[in-house]
């Protein structure tokens, strides 16, 4: 997911997005510790994801607590 289509998101559709990237996150790492992943470079991917997500919901309260 890069930027771009994250500023698209409302901030709803944000919030909702987080908590599904969390859930897949720990998901992933439960299924990682049971067994290796194939790709578990997909775990970092994700947190890189959750983190451009809570930077732009960051950002939008910001500017909106400013105004």
């Amino acid at each position: 997911m890069n930027t771009a289509e994250i500023r698209e998101l409302s901030n709803k559709e944000l919030i909702e997005r987080i908590e599904d990237e969390k859930a897949q996150l720990v998901k992933m790492r439960l299924n990682h510790a049971v067994s290796p992943l194939e790709n578990p470079m997909k775990i970092r991917e994700a947190r890189k994801v959750i983190a451009k997500l809570l930077t732009e919901l960051t950002k939008r309260n910001k500017n909106n607590d400013s105004k």
